[in-house]
């Protein structure tokens, strides 16, 4: 049995975490190519992109209340594994139909791996440190990803952007499968579970908003700027250093762990995060347009690694940050469909005004939970 708190243990959970959190750092070039590769007209590429993400979600809410009574020493690597057969399986297949079917299953698998590695890194000495590293290490290769993964597509074909996924999913079913840890009850303190607190509840739901909004806003701000006038050449530059600052956010969070109350980090993050989502939907010049791009993944960065750890130790058998991955992913299938629905009807200035709405929301509940501690 591999002790929860060896280094071998973390590296497993940070893999893990990296793995099964790839998909969002890649969904413009999953998209992207599903259209230009496959031929696959915009709504059938999205749909097959929701269908992985409502897996996702799907897995995660079935198995996070269970996430105490369960090994998730050999579910991490089934899961992955079973997700690389699935993504692999796409290489080899046509027609709609099967492909949906089998974005279906990697989402489904890799749901179920996520959410018993999110319980298991809530499990640890130091939840906060470790989901912090976590997504330092989803931020470099989100930037390799979107760096090297066209290039291997150009050359080799649309299937190399399934035979990546695959192995991504495959490496982390083989590094879980020797190192992954398993958790009982008894570990750490943890006492036999109760039903969730309202402090944990309105911490759920408000990370769910931050969520919601930094998909729907993401989700535009290359249109927004080529609407605005800017170059091809300055959005892309934006975006590249967006994924370079975006390595920032959670060192900067381990480091700050002990000086932040995280009540406080979630609400002045939340009030950064409208702010900051409003400002780029407004059109101004390219220097502010700039700025509100790169501080957009940094607010969420940032504020959700102290609401993890806080999770982590307020619920410490696990179950409420084994649910992360829905607390994501549900905003990142439902935002971008209702962002789409704002803009064509109101303009761009719709969509801030949402997420202005949507950010209070999840303001009054990080205050909430602050009350209810």
């Amino acid at each position: 049995m591999t002790n929860i708190n060896t280094k071998s243990a973390t590296g497993a959970l940070i893999i893990g975490h990296m793995a099964g959190m790839v998909d969002m750092a890649a969904l413009p070039v999953w998209v992207g190519t599903l259209i230009s590769g496959f031929g696959f007209q915009p709504a059938q590429a999205g749909g097959l992109a929701t269908l992985f993400l409502i897996g996702v979600v799907v897995a995660t809410i079935v198995l996070a209340p269970f996430f105490h009574k369960m090994s998730g020493r050999w579910l991490m690597p089934l899961g992955f594994l079973i997700s690389s057969l699935a993504f692999y399986s796409m290489t080899k297949m046509s027609g709609f139909s099967s492909y949906a079917i089998a974005h279906l299953i990697a989402g489904l698998s890799t749901g179920m791996a996520l959410s018993v590695t999110h319980g298991s890194m809530g499990r640890t000495m130091n939840p906060h440190r470790i989901f912090a590293y976590g997504s330092f290490g989803l931020g470099i290769i989100a930037i390799v990803f979107l760096g090297g993964a066209p290039v291997l597509i150009a050359k080799s074909g649309p299937q190399m952007l399934f035979t990546v996924f695959a192995a991504i999913m495959l490496f982390a079913a083989i590094v879980g499968a020797f190192f992954f840890p398993r958790v009982s009850l008894a570990d750490d303190g943890a006492q036999k579970p109760k039903g969730f607190s309202k402090q944990v509840w309105f911490i759920i739901f408000a990370i769910m908003c931050m969520s919601f909004i930094h998909a729907m806003s993401f989700s535009f701000v290359e249109r927004v700027g080529s609407d605005s006038g800017f170059s091809f050449e300055q959005i892309q530059g934006v975006l590249v250093a967006t994924g370079f600052v975006g390595l920032l956010p959670s060192l900067i969070a381990a480091f700050m762990e002990k000086r932040l109350s995280p009540s406080k980090v979630g609400i002045v993050g939340g009030l950064a995060q409208l702010s900051v989502a409003y400002i780029v939907m407004q059109q101004f010049n390219f220097p502010i347009y700039a700025l509100g791009v790169i501080m957009l993944p940094f607010v969420m960065i940032f504020t959700h690694t102290f609401v993890f750890g806080h999770l982590a130790k307020i619920e410490p058998t696990g179950r409420a940050v084994a649910a992360t991955p829905a607390m994501i992913m549900t905003g990142s299938a439902i935002a971008p469909l209702l962002g789409g629905i704002l803009v064509q009807n109101f303009g761009y200035t719709g969509l801030g005004f949402m997420a202005i709405a949507v950010g209070l929301i999840g303001m009054i509940l990080f205050n909430l939970s602050r009350k209810a501690a």
